[in-house]
């Protein structure tokens, strides 16, 4: 990271960027072209361990993208506010962000499956949610995908 002023080592403010962030752009590689999409996402965080989870349709892209290469990268901000200059160079923006890169699978397993949609519920709407126990079904209509990080950095210019 150039600027070791705005890096963020403290793992409960990494966790607090995490708890913010709903949206994570998950980066996967088509060939040698980039494939990024926005997904809804859910996280563990134990203070060093970061794995992230998103739920998605059974097939199509990302789906083919991630049985072809293991590795991803991702990327979640969340701004804060703009900080006005007096010429256009000096304009910036108040965020917080976390970027890294990690190895991504399609979770198969029913019992991980269900756990992890428990985890995204949870983390975008608050709520505690255990039809996916009770409920097989609904684990059944989409796929999981983990993905646990190798590396990571949070920034922060607040």
């Amino acid at each position: 990271m150039r600027r070791k002023d705005r890096e963020v080592k403290n793992p409960e403010q990494i966790r607090k960027v995490l708890e913010d962030c709903k949206v994570c752009r998950l980066g996967l590689l088509d060939g040698m072209i980039p494939y990024i999409v926005p997904m809804n996402m859910a996280y563990d965080f134990d203070g060093e361990k970061l794995v992230l989870y998103f739920h998605c349709a059974k097939e199509g892209k990302k789906i083919e993208l991630i049985r072809e290469n293991g590795q991803a990268g991702f990327e979640m901000d969340k701004e804060i506010s703009l900080v006005e200059g007096d010429t256009p160079c000096q304009y910036s923006c108040r965020y917080e962000s976390i970027i890294g890169s990690g190895h991504v699978q399609l979770i198969e397993n029913e019992q991980e499956k269900s756990e992890a949609l428990a985890k995204i519920m949870k983390h975008q709407t608050g709520k505690q949610f255990d039809d996916f126990e009770k409920n097989r079904n609904l684990s059944h209509a989409v796929m999981v995908i983990k993905l646990t990080a190798q590396e990571y950095s949070c920034k922060s210019s607040v």
